[in-house]
């Protein structure tokens, strides 16, 4: 099998045909191999050998230790590099994540049964194509089949991540979870709260964004663990909706479409679509009709709690806020006034927005009306019409005679709303607008018209 020449390629390949060279057992090992069987192109390449880590720094005297502890280096050249791990065997786990020690093998066949799943256990010769299957990983591959090394129990024990992962890698590769494995996790699923929220983070986020989030979602609740990690989404199950809005049924069957339909989203788009509604369970209440008051507002606080737990970015729960907050409001489009309407268009990352009502259309009601009305009002403006420069500043209104105040919020305020709606285009319209509508600058009111 044919390893690509690109960089991460070349230099995985000459890394271990430096190991080979000099007497020791060296393959690709784990993700690149799977990817590669499977035709993908591998993200990056990591190297499993019989060579010790002084070893593997006395060949490459630019590596550096990444885990001396466990035998890991990184073998860098240019902006490329490839992990090399010593073969080892773990011993035993106290935290759920790492063994206490590990013991330094030469045999691969010890090496490759300390890991977690079957696909991720493939061994490639990349100078001669050989693969090296030790563990039935290439019929499981074949079958599209995630199953667990060994004893499940025994390697979700070891690491309870490798649940999460489990599902990750049955979502993003189309492959379903062997029975048995499955079986451990929904035993199990409670072990999934001891994991650090920054691990249990990552793993949902590539879950979300790396494939079919769909799917992957439907397997978090099928295991148990959506209930775990998030049983505000696992909430939304039996959530009645309003059918002539939502035909398609209650709210986790309205995000699991939603969750279908995305192409290559954004993480906060992802989580956006994930949580957009995450405050109709605890608002639902039926009076003549179902109702969901006040489940925006109460679905962006809890959008905010739910992505503070799981330590996302300051800047990411920021935008996955808005698209909560936000996401009813192109109901409104078509009525809001032209200043209004044109500071909606105006929000940061408004394609997330967009994006996010055009899902949310497709998985209800299918009527996409506002979605092309505010796409047909977008491509006819430019950029300066939906910000213009400002007319008159703080400095201006004081020069006018007007003393710093509250009011002036609302004075700049106005003149950015005629100027919106084409009302005044120049410096002399601002101060007229300004005058006609406050009290003249000696503080004497305006005289009403007799």
């Amino acid at each position: 099998m044919a390893v690509p020449d690109t960089s991460a390629g070349a230099l995985a390949k000459r890394t271990v045909a430096m190991l080979q060279k000099r007497g020791h057992r060296a393959y690709l090992v784990g993700g690149c191999v799977r990817d590669l069987l499977l035709g993908r192109e591998p993200k990056d390449y990591d190297v499993a050998t019989s060579a010790r880590p002084e070893e593997i720094l006395a060949l490459f005297p630019n590596s550096r230790q990444v885990g001396a502890h466990f035998g890991v280096m990184l073998v860098a050249e240019a902006d490329t590099q490839v992990e090399v791990a010593t073969f080892r065997s773990d011993q035993a786990y106290r935290d759920g994540r790492r063994p206490v020690s590990v013991d330094f093998e030469t045999d691969p066949r010890r090496d490759v049964l300390r890991r977690d799943f079957t696909i991720n256990a493939l061994l490639l010769d990349p100078g001669t194509g050989e693969v090296l299957d030790l563990v039935g990983g290439r019929p499981d591959l074949d079958a599209g089949c995630v199953r667990a090394i060994g004893d499940p129990e025994i390697r979700f024990g070891e690491d309870h991540l490798r649940m999460l992962r489990a599902v990750r890698f049955a979502a993003t590769l189309g492959f379903a979870i062997e029975p048995g494995t499955m079986d451990a996790i929904r035993r199990l699923r409670s072990l999934i709260r001891r994991v650090s929220a920054e691990r249990v983070r990552d793993e949902l986020t590539r879950i979300l964004v790396e494939g079919d989030a769909r799917r992957g979602f439907e397997l978090l609740d099928d295991s148990g663990l959506l209930a775990e990690i998030l049983p505000e989404v696992a909430a939304m199950k039996g959530v009645a909706q309003p059918p002539e809005f939502h035909p398609e049924g209650d709210v986790w069957t309205h995000t699991l479409l939603m969750l279908g339909a995305m192409r290559n989203p954004t993480v906060t788009l992802a989580l956006g679509v994930l949580l957009h509604d995450v405050g109709k369970p605890p608002t639902f209440r039926i009076e003549e009709r179902i109702r969901f008051d006040g489940h925006v507002e109460v679905g962006a606080r809890m959008a905010v709690e739910i992505l503070s737990r799981l330590r996302f970015s300051a800047e990411e729960i920021r935008r996955v806020e808005a698209l909560v907050a936000n996401h009813l409001r192109f109901m409104e489009v078509r009525r809001m006034r032209e200043s209004t309407l044109k500071r909606f268009l105006r929000q940061e990352h408004f394609d997330e927005h967009l994006e996010l009502h055009r899902l949310d259309c497709a998985g209800s009601h299918r009527r996409l009306d506002n979605y092309e009305f505010v796409r047909s009002k977008l491509s006819g403006l430019k950029t300066e019409e939906l910000k213009p420069p400002r007319l008159l500043t703080g400095r201006d209104l004081i020069a006018a005679g007007y003393h710093p105040g509250p009011a002036f919020h609302q004075m700049l305020a106005e003149i950015e709303d005629a100027q919106l709606e084409s009302r005044i285009r120049t410096r002399d319209d601002a101060l007229a607008l300004v005058r006609s509508l406050f009290d003249p600058p000696d503080g004497r009111p305006r005289q009403a018209c007799t």
